[in-house]
């Protein structure tokens, strides 16, 4: 992967337009399935065209590296319209946090969401006070869990406006708009000024980038020497071989359900961390812990792991029985026009991605949770 990659334009006027025109200018008043079936025809079926076009009528067998070229110079379209069409999906299955965690047994599904965040800021030694980036920061979920943890103030960043907006509503709410602020941005050409942050992080985000060793370059420069860099990696196992069709297909259905240009090896995250300077001083695969409750448990649906109500509701909201239910009434809706055009698409995709992510869990070829904590030398 090149650092000579070229990022994409922004035109953050036009994405601003497009968000109004999509979610309302008030945004906020509405969350879950009912913001799902809210949204705009004219622009959801924008969104849905411009997302789907890189993935039409294209499986494993027939794409060409023009396909694939097209999707890594596109990346910020790509990733910006996926969340689009996803995130009310998201916030009303998995809820603030759009990431996975370990499990352990007699866990509930939110504490083991807010232990992982906890771990994430106890390996990088977050503290009061500190300046932190949050690097794709989704709704602000980690962001107000970390805030609280470690009384450190975070900047989160993200391409989407949709998802700024929220984040900062819920900050407000919350009364951690002095410890929280979110920001539109593209990581793959910071705004701030270098050697800004004491520590930055990334959950689950950074697999939407075009080469890590783009985002990785922006994330060192904006460190300061000594700074800390910590990031759970959604990256292909060592086993995984591209050659053997079923990998391949697992790897797809992940990238087109997921928004993800390319997925790649572990070997390139670790390798992409070097080669922009980066000291690596911990580094563990928190999905090969042979733990007795598996990460994926919510898309697979063990309902023996449940255990609060709450559990019991997130659990049926993502399981495959959930999910279908979701993708049986949003098409009904749609068909009777109470739902934007495209939506049944969409869930079709989430679907894909579901059934391929516990595929590869279990055929061990997929992680989300590859921990790296880094360091920036001090006499960088």
């Amino acid at each position: 992967m090149s650092t000579a990659f070229v990022p994409q334009k922004q035109n953050r006027a036009q994405d601003a337009q497009f968000k109004d025109a999509m979610h309302g200018k008030d945004s906020t008043s509405r969350t879950g399935f009912l913001s799902a079936i809210s949204k705009n025809d004219d622009a959801q079926q924008a969104a849905v065209d411009e997302y789907f076009k890189h993935w039409d009528n294209k499986r494993p067998s027939n794409e060409t590296e023009e396909d694939k070229k097209n999707r890594l110079s596109e990346y910020a379209t790509l990733t910006k319209h996926y969340y689009n069409l996803v995130t009310d999906f998201y916030e009303y299955g998995w809820g603030a946090s759009f990431h996975f965690s370990r499990f352990y047994k007699g866990e509930a599904f939110k504490q083991s969401i807010a232990r992982h965040e906890h771990y994430l800021a106890l390996k990088m030694g977050l503290s009061q006070g500190m300046k932190v980036l949050d690097v794709g920061c989704g709704v602000g979920g980690p962001a107000q869990e970390i805030a609280r943890f470690t009384e450190c103030n975070i900047t989160g960043l993200n391409n989407n406006d949709y998802q700024v907006e929220r984040a900062n509503n819920y900050a407000k709410k919350l009364n951690l708009e002095k410890q929280l602020n979110f920001v539109k941005g593209d990581f793959m050409q910071m705004d701030f000024e270098p050697e800004t942050f004491d520590a930055v992080y990334a959950i689950e985000a950074t697999v939407h980038a075009p080469t890590l060793e783009g985002v990785y370059g922006e994330i060192y420069k904006v460190l300061k020497p000594g700074g800390t860099f910590g990031v759970y990696e959604w990256v292909m196992t060592d086993k995984y071989d591209e050659s053997i069709p079923i990998h391949r297909e697992v790897c797809y259905g992940i990238e087109i359900g997921d928004g993800i240009p390319k997925m790649v090896k572990v070997d390139v995250a670790r390798e992409a961390l070097k080669n922009v300077g980066f000291e690596i001083v911990h580094e563990e695969d928190l999905a090969e812990k042979d733990d007795e409750v598996p990460w994926y448990y919510p898309l697979s649906g063990e309902w023996k792991y449940c255990r609060t109500l709450g559990d019991v509701a997130t659990i049926f909201r993502t399981s495959w029985l959930g999910r279908q239910v979701t993708m049986k009434s949003v098409g009904l809706l749609e068909k009777l026009h109470l739902a934007p055009p495209g939506s049944q698409k969409v869930t079709e995709a989430l679907e894909e991605a579901a059934v391929n992510l516990v595929l590869g869990a279990k055929l061990e070829l997929f992680t989300p949770m590859m921990l790296f904590v880094a360091k920036k030398p001090l006499n960088a």
